[in-house]
């Protein structure tokens, strides 16, 4: 099966944008792009890509990320300029999110319990 493994992200600046998710989510740069950056969480690579013309739609419908704790994610997302949208978790089996927003309005998804079908941490594959 394909795993995901990269979201590209159009922006209007990617040096901000990178500043941002490096603060708040605490992703590493893993490289440069012919109009960008690439960051990484050691699985999942996010590409934060320049808005090349007026016309090119920033942004992607939105991603989700997982985390040990969704209050201190709260927290570091808004001091490094993010802001909640809506929704919680209504129970500690509850697999819904929170929404939040960039500085620059992309919309993405924190959640602490997951997703059904999804899996935290990665497993490497015994090679036999």
């Amino acid at each position: 099966m394909a795993k995901i493994r990269h979201i590209a992200i159009v922006v209007p600046d990617p040096e901000a944008a990178r500043a941002f998710f490096e603060q708040a989510l605490g992703l590493t740069v893993a490289g440069t792009a012919r109009r960008g950056v690439y960051l990484t969480d050691g699985t999942i690579n996010v590409a934060l890509l320049k808005q090349e013309h007026p016309d090119e739609r920033l942004g992607v419908a939105h991603f989700g990320v997982w985390v040990e704790d969704l209050d201190d994610a709260e927290r570091r997302i808004e001091a490094a300029g993010g802001s909640y949208v809506t929704g919680r978790p209504t129970s500690p089996n509850s697999f819904y999110e929170a929404k939040f927003r960039t500085p620059a309005g992309q919309v993405f998804d924190v959640t602490h319990n997951g997703w059904a079908g999804a899996v935290r941490d990665v497993v490497p594959s015994k090679q036999g």
